[in-house]
């Protein structure tokens, strides 16, 4: 199989699709944009992209994609996320007067950076793509902040390991295909949809009402507005499913109150970490 990512060899995307598919083929990609391209037009059979993080929220660019695309998910998967202070071989912590990486990251490493003030936090468009350019370079005081594999991908060496602030950092992934290439899952429990209500007093309330009305437990909901319609917004809701009547029975009863419905997919919820 051939899995878009984007970010360089060595990120975390990298190994959430390795996690997914060790025999994959992994095809890296500059832009979020890139990645549904490629697997619209074939050349990828699948992506794995980055939809939330435990501390830093939704990745709202992915949310805006899934709908522009006629992609679906099939399945999700949970990733424990390590920040580590990466040098070139022999470098040495105290000679260390900058560490790159990307704003997310270093915005989880805040603790480290109060605790070494003598490191300034430079931004770079990705994790392993700072170690890329940091082996290229060949800076003894220059570091970057990603994950062990990528370190190991480019031949680094680990300065200082886990130099996150919270341990409890878990980025959730999706692994998305084209609609028609859609591997079914044979017992999925949890569904992700879009809708968008009327800009009426009551509108959302109705369409929650329709997952209250078969007890259904929401676990997420989020609103993006509608490019170019001012103050119109999309919702995307993931939620609990018991069978797969209800989420049939679902898109149903929500068509009579929403202007836009649609599925994102049905699938497993990730077991695990």
């Amino acid at each position: 199989m051939r899995i878009a990512i984007q970010g360089e060899p060595g990120s975390f995307s990298h190994e959430a699709a390795l996690k997914a598919r060790p025999q994959a083929t992994i095809l890296s990609c500059t832009l979020s944009a890139e990645v549904f391209a490629v697997v619209n037009e074939g050349a990828a059979d699948a992506a794995m992209i980055p939809i939330e993080n435990s501390l830093a929220g939704s990745v709202l660019e992915h949310y805006d994609l899934l709908l522009a695309h006629d992609v679906a998910v099939e399945s999700e998967w949970l990733l424990r996320i390590r920040h580590n202070l990466i040098g070139v071989p022999g470098a040495r912590m105290e000679r260390i007067r900058q560490a790159w990486s990307h704003p997310v990251a270093l915005a989880q490493c805040r603790r480290f950076f109060v605790e070494h003030p003598q490191i300034e936090a430079a931004p770079f468009y990705d994790t392993a793509g700072s170690v890329k350019q940091l082996m290229e370079l060949r800076e003894p005081g220059v570091a970057a902040i990603a994950s062990a594999e990528a370190a190991a991908w480019y031949g680094a060496e680990i300065l200082l390991p886990g130099i996150e602030d919270n341990a409890e950092n878990y980025t959730r992934f999706f692994l998305i295909r084209r609609r028609e290439r859609l591997e079914a899952e044979a017992r999925p429990d949890k569904v992700s949809l879009a809708f968008k209500v009327e800009n009426r007093p009551g509108s959302l309330v109705e369409a929650l009402q329709v997952f209250a009305g078969m007890g259904t437990n929401i676990t997420r909901l989020e609103s993006r507005p509608v490019p170019g319609r001012p103050w119109e917004y999309v919702f995307y809701a993931d939620y609990q499913l018991g069978e797969a009547r209800t989420a049939d029975l679902a898109l149903e009863m929500l068509a009579k109150h929403c202007s836009m419905v649609r599925e994102l997919g049905r699938y497993r919820a990730a077991a695990g970490v």
